[in-house]
């Protein structure tokens, strides 16, 4: 059986709040909108950028705005990280991670709301590509919660569904995973609470990237068949 670690990106590989943080404020402004919380912007990362500029925007505000400003943000993102203004860094161990997840046996994969550009750059900075055998983002498939980027993945990878984990810091990883009737492991490093991501039923919460290998290995060992 193939095996497939299949991750989520902003908030579970990189830290990337800061830089969403300030895109979503510069797509905001370019309407002449007041920006949302930075709290409430942390609480829709995962999500396609236009669900997400959607859950933002006033009440009553259209498709046509939504876009806009999505369009708005795509541009400042691009011009801060060209600017370096506000670095995606990885989080502690994951590197080591990745390490002991390929000596265990598992592909790994990347599911995430970035853009393929946005994922590329990211990956290409951290020089990570040639990790990952599944890249799947939400300009490509339908995004999270819906499951066509496991799908995907599975496809491309050739993997199990069965052998597969989905790895991810929001309630919209989980609900993917659940959607795609894949396990999946709960981060507590990221951008929604360990108490969501059980209520939205993660097989097992992490604390830090050393737990990782040893939550998969152990979903794997007790998963029954579904």
């Amino acid at each position: 059986m193939l095996k497939l670690a299949l991750f989520d990106c902003d908030g579970t590989l990189v830290d990337s709040q800061h830089a969403i943080v300030a895109a979503m404020a510069a797509g905001f402004q370019a309407v002449g909108l007041t920006p949302p919380p930075s709290l409430a912007t942390r609480r829709v990362v995962g999500l396609p950028l236009v669900d997400a500029v959607a859950r933002l925007a006033p009440d009553g505000s259209d498709a046509s705005l939504h876009q806009t400003i999505a369009e708005a943000y795509k541009q400042a993102f691009y011009r801060n990280r060209l600017a370096g203004t506000h670095p995606e860094p990885l989080f502690d161990g994951l590197l080591e991670a990745l390490d002991r997840l390929e000596a265990a046996g598992f592909l790994l994969g990347i599911a995430t709301g970035k853009s393929r550009r946005g994922l590329d750059a990211t990956l290409t900075h951290h020089n990570l590509a040639h990790r990952f055998v599944t890249l799947q983002t939400s300009d490509r498939v339908n995004g999270k919660p819906h499951p066509d980027m496991v799908y995907e993945a599975l496809a491309e990878s050739g993997a199990d569904a069965a052998g597969t984990v989905v790895i991810g810091d929001t309630t919209f990883d989980i609900m993917m995973a659940r959607n795609a009737r894949v396990a999946s492991v709960g981060v507590a490093w990221g951008y929604h609470d360990l108490s969501e991501l059980r209520a939205a039923g993660a097989d097992r919460l992490v604390d830090d990237y050393a737990q990782v290998p040893d939550a998969l290995a152990d979903i794997l060992a007790n998963k029954v068949p579904q």
